[in-house]
């Protein structure tokens, strides 16, 4: 007898997400649904205000939808209270931003550490675990620099180790490379897709770079809150409606 097949690690059923009230209401998402592999690269794209960028929020329960579900390993988190939503989301997710949000007048080792302090490491052992991040990432002689004495393509490595230092299994990553070189937005693409494949860790890309959506194993098109196109046949993509 052979095992039923794990759940994806990451699940959205009839996700609805709309801002503003009466004339001025719009909809941000109309009933998305997605299944999300463990260990994948899912690139989702799309036009400015198409909601690819509020559906990467509601899969990453930065924000919570209006209806419809999100599940981790099966498990609704929609019920969960905004402490154990704070606590998942710091200890299985790393988020890296165009806009990099690194505080500018703390150095590299307090950015890196700064998932650690909120999860409650002690001192010694958050120091011990952000420089051997940064080691691996390259940049352990930048630990006492100061954030905003970096480069852009730094910037964005210590952005990176940030959000590899609490060991996820699931990355976010919005527009990555925006802010970039083109030279710079290949290292760095290089250095997010080879540990997504050394950790077997999941990754998350909303971009508009069509390059870097075709180096994902998968990546889905959002346009006016829907999911209009899928790149892999194979991906299980639930209808849309579902659950309703």
């Amino acid at each position: 007898m052979t095992n039923p097949p794990a759940p994806p690690v990451l699940r959205a059923v009839d996700l609805t997400r709309s801002y503003g009230k009466g004339q001025a209401r719009f909809d941000a998402l109309r009933g998305v649904s997605l299944e999300i592999r463990r260990g994948e690269s899912l690139a989702i794209v799309g036009k400015s205000g198409s909601g690819k960028s509020t559906l990467m929020h509601l899969l990453a329960l930065l924000d919570r939808p209006d209806s419809g579900r999100v599940e981790i390993d099966g498990q609704d988190v929609g019920a969960a209270s905004a402490p154990a939503v704070n606590r998942l989301r710091n200890e299985r997710f790393g988020f890296v931003f165009q806009q990099f949000f690194l505080t500018a007048g703390q150095t590299v080792l307090e950015n890196v550490s700064l998932p650690l302090v909120v999860a409650g490491v002690a001192p010694r052992e958050r120091r011990r675990r952000a420089l051997a991040t940064l080691d691996a990432l390259g940049l352990a002689d930048k630990a006492g620099n100061k954030a905003n004495d970096l480069s852009g393509g730094q910037k964005q490595r210590v952005v990176i180790a940030r959000a590899l230092v609490n060991e996820p299994d699931l990355i976010f990553a919005d527009e990555p490379t925006g802010n970039l070189d083109t030279a710079t937005g290949h290292q760095v693409e290089d250095l997010l897709f080879g540990l997504q494949r050394e950790r077997g860790i999941t990754l998350v890309v909303v971009t508009h770079d069509e390059e870097l959506a075709a180096r994902c194993d998968r990546r889905i098109t959002i346009a006016d809150g829907l999911i209009v196109g899928e790149s892999d046949a194979a991906a299980s993509v639930i209808s849309e409606g579902a659950g309703r």
